[in-house]
């Protein structure tokens, strides 16, 4: 288990810290870069299209250096990246780097979700997977706990990110273990057509939940929200997905076909919109607890749907195709909502959230069980035993 905890400094990292930070810095740079919504969004859409190229290139990466390999350099890089971010304030530069960071977080996000399956597999149980989701939260808490301090100096934060970042890849270093390899000689292709209803609802949650994150701290600052409150809800939201496991493992790993992904997805949309009934301080702190409790267990619950239906030799494979389809709808999401909110209201970033969600809700409770075809005795050994 100690091993998935330091793997999680991968998910801390790709996404709590360069996906999903950006969401509050967006107030300071939106106003310090003379920004329109649509051009945040854009912003965040590129970080999505590098995203969508870095899970088409996984697979072939992992064939040619190994998952660890893939994993680890990709962590370094990432931390670079975020760094780098505060180099310039010019426009298509911002989205070079940004977009960067999405290349590296896809390529950490699959290759780590592979070796935390293979330690769920030695385990027997799947809380290694929802640990290493969780690893999400953390990044989240730290910078919900020091962006907001930082008021204009949106700079100075995208620099102590990348520090960040690159401690978390010295503690993630030896968790990707090569005793974790997928072997070449057992590589498979993609098994999608089982799981097709499950791919269909994680396009639209990919879609819908981004802009959430995306937009809260601008929805906070509409409303002149103080800082040291756009700081507690933060907080609060990472803490939130830290704690998740203890709430959803035993419902991901015993519920049958789509349920505990179908029962996550209706509660992110039922806390999506509760922001929208109210702007007071309890009611957008239970909102984004809701959020936080849900969304970073949607990926669990799609991974054990996988390893459930598909031979282990297909995992990177078929993880990597998915994290294509949700980076997709990370691309398009804050795009298109940017759009709707600069000719309405940032109100509209949340009720998209809502009825995405909520949309994908229902294609999942419909989605059936899976069980992947008996793998050759030869292969078993192969995906359970040690790489030479």
């Amino acid at each position: 288990m100690w091993q998935a905890v330091r793997l999680a400094a991968g998910t801390a990292s790709a996404l709590g810290l360069a996906r999903f930070a950006y969401g509050l810095l967006l107030p300071a740079m939106r106003d310090d870069l003379r920004w329109s919504l649509t051009q945040a969004g854009v912003m965040s859409a590129a970080n999505g299209l590098g995203y969508l190229f870095g899970a088409l290139v996984t697979a072939g990466l992992v064939r040619r250096v190994g998952s660890a390999a893939a994993f680890r350099w990709s962590m370094v890089l990432t931390a670079v990246a975020l760094a780098g971010t505060a180099v310039s304030g010019h426009y298509p530069a911002l989205l070079a780097v940004r977009a960067a960071a999405g290349v590296t977080g896809a390529v950490v996000f699959v290759t780590g979700g592979v070796i935390a399956s293979r330690i769920a597999t030695r385990a027997s149980s799947g809380t290694p997977i929802m640990v290493y989701f969780a690893g999400t939260g953390l990044g989240i808490i730290l910078s919900g706990a020091t962006i907001p301090a930082l008021g204009a100096h949106w700079r100075v934060a995208w620099v102590g990110m990348g520090l960040a970042a690159g401690l978390a890849t010295l503690v993630s270093w030896t968790a990707a273990s090569q005793g974790m390899e997928e072997p070449a000689a057992t590589t498979r292709g993609a098994r999608l057509r089982p799981l097709r209803r499950v791919l269909l609802a994680y396009l639209l949650f990919a879609t819908g939940y981004i802009t959430y994150i995306t937009f809260l701290s601008a929805y906070l600052a509409e409303r002149h929200a103080p800082l040291a409150q756009v700081a507690l809800i933060w907080t609060a939201l990472g803490a939130a997905v830290v704690v998740a496991p203890a709430l959803w493992s035993r419902p991901i790993t015993r519920w049958r076909g789509g349920s505990a992904l179908a029962a996550l997805l209706v509660l992110l949309a039922g806390g999506a919109a509760l922001a929208l009934t109210s702007p007071a301080l309890p009611v957008v702190l239970a909102s984004a607890i809701v959020y936080g409790a849900t969304f970073m267990s949607v990926p669990a619950a799609v991974t054990a749907l996988v390893k459930a239906g598909t031979p282990p030799a297909g995992w990177t494979a078929t993880l990597a195709a998915f994290t294509t389809v949700f980076a997709v709808g990370q691309t398009a999401g804050p795009w298109l909502a940017g759009i709707l909110a600069d000719h309405t209201s940032t109100d509209a970033t949340l009720a998209w959230t809502a009825i995405l969600c909520a949309a994908a809700a229902a294609i999942a409770a419909a989605a059936g069980h899976h069980r992947p075809p008996a793998p050759p005795a030869t292969a078993a050994v192969a995906t359970t035993e040690p790489a030479p």
